[in-house]
């Protein structure tokens, strides 16, 4: 074997390392890893029912309902579709009707997102990414330019 190809080899057999770590790594974080969808996303049947996700929209007004306990259902509007959403917990405290809103949970079948966590924004300048772009595209983002976290 000359010089050229032990060297090749030894390229070769660090990338197919690399490859193989960083495959081990996605395959590992797979059940932690969250994508963003909005509630036309969700009615597409983008992902399927039980699947982890986050949703992010609008609270749609007057649909904020305080049931027994600390229960709380509102429903989360991009202005094309909406989604139910339920959540048992204490809702943060900037949490209002015609604010933006980012809720992780599961999608189920009955067409029902269940929220495991709610967060609330105070303003259309601080916000995900991935929910300034959702709303500048469907036309209804009403601030400047979002200064993401």
């Amino acid at each position: 074997m000359t010089r050229k190809q032990k060297r090749a080899l030894i390229i070769g057999a660090g990338l197919g390392t690399l490859a193989l770590a960083a495959g081990l790594m996605l395959f590992a974080l797979r059940q932690e890893i969250v994508f963003f969808n909005t509630p036309t996303d969700l009615k597409a049947g983008v992902h399927a029912p039980g699947t982890r996700i986050r949703l992010g929209g609008l609270v749609e007004t007057g649909s904020w309902k305080k049931a027994d306990g600390a229960r709380n259902d509102f429903v989360v509007t991009d202005t094309e579709s909406t989604v139910n959403v339920v959540y048992v917990g204490i809702l943060p405290d900037l949490f209002r009707e015609g604010q933006g809103v980012v809720a992780e949970g599961t999608f189920g079948q009955d067409g029902v997102f269940t929220a495991d966590s709610v967060l609330a924004k105070h303003d259309e300048n601080y916000m995900p990414k991935e929910v300034a772009d959702a709303l500048k595209e469907k036309g209804v983002w009403q601030g400047g330019e979002a200064k993401t976290q």
